[in-house]
């Protein structure tokens, strides 16, 4: 044999496994792939998947299922995804909840951090503070001046022990210098029913749950607790520009595979998820729930890593502080 033909050879037969591999991952996904929702059909995180399961089955050309496994403030959902075989096909879409605050409430058998593969931020959406319509303040500067005038007065209504409203609420007691009681639900629409109700005094809960009963003048919206104005209430101002610096929370989406997927498949499914974000109809439809899009640069595994790393360091802290324990 020649000495060139022998050295074709040899690097051909060399390339073989590179080639193979990368094979593989041009071929992903050749079956169904699963997103595991941690909550009941028809909740924001249940919307969210289910518009981005549509985009992402036109993308690969395969069928994207949205399966809900609930229990245990989703952990139970949670927990499925992180015990699954890690080959792209099992997928967790979870939020501030289920990946950061669960960490710290519940003892998991799993790491709410270690346990996943990063593949995307999906979408961010501040909290509002709200309160019953008979409550005499009117502005969030004066609503802390009342709670101050009258500690442990007011009853503050939560979706429950552990929740990110609960710990929203220590949040902005450690920040005003107030006190006041809790009152624990089975969610975020009982809290708005009992504020409407006026069986409780506040909250601080999505938008998507507060703002229809806003808009019909049944409770007060004091505040959004982000660092932007809702674009579907631009008129609601930010606890920064009422006042109050560091009520900042975040009820924010993000996509994860187990621990071990390989780094081709998620690659594979970063696109796929940044293809179906830079879709104008699924924007309009995020818009519709008050939901922002993070910006393009943060769409990256890195970006999800790196901002699941800072709510961690955010939370744990205070959620330990204040012991709170899921029930």
């Amino acid at each position: 044999m020649k000495r060139r033909a022998f050295i074709t050879l040899v690097g051909g037969a060399a390339a073989l496994p590179a080639a193979r591999r990368f094979a593989r991952a041009q071929a992903y996904p050749s079956r169904p792939i699963t997103i595991v929702v941690p909550f009941a059909a028809g909740g924001p995180t249940d919307t969210i998947a289910r518009i981005l399961a549509e985009r992402m089955r036109a993308f690969f050309g395969q069928t994207v299922l949205v399966e809900n496994v609930t229990g245990a403030n989703g952990s139970i959902g949670v927990g499925r995804v992180a015990r699954a075989a890690p080959d792209g096909y099992t997928l967790s879409i979870g939020q501030t909840g289920t990946h950061v605050l669960n960490g710290a409430s519940y003892s998991l058998q799993y790491h709410v951090l270690d346990d996943f593969e990063p593949i995307s931020l999906l979408t961010d959406s501040p909290l509002l503070v709200v309160g019953k319509k008979s409550l005499p303040p009117d502005k969030l500067k004066d609503l802390i001046d009342w709670l101050r005038a009258n500690p442990n007065t007011a009853t503050a209504g939560t979706p429950g022990n552990g929740s990110l409203g609960q710990t929203s609420l220590i949040l902005f007691q450690k920040i005003t210098g107030t006190q006041f009681q809790f009152a624990a639900y089975r969610g975020s629409a009982p809290v708005v029913q009992d504020l409407v109700a006026g069986q409780v005094d506040l909250a601080i809960v999505d938008p998507i749950t507060t703002l229809p009963q806003v808009r019909a003048g049944k409770i007060k919206a004091y505040a959004v607790a982000g660092k932007v104005r809702l674009a579907k209430a631009p008129e609601i101002p930010t606890a920064e520009e009422a006042g109050v610096s560091g009520l900042s929370v975040s009820f924010w989406h993000g996509l994860w595979a187990p621990r071990g997927t390989k780094k081709e498949i998620i690659a594979r499914l970063n696109e796929a998820v940044v293809n179906a974000l830079s879709n104008p109809d699924v924007r309009t439809r995020m818009t519709d729930l008050s939901q922002d899009l993070f910006p393009r640069e943060q769409l990256t595994p890195e970006g999800l890593a790196a901002h699941h790393k800072a709510e961690i360091e955010k939370w744990w802290p205070i959620m330990r502080a204040a012991a709170i324990k899921a029930e």
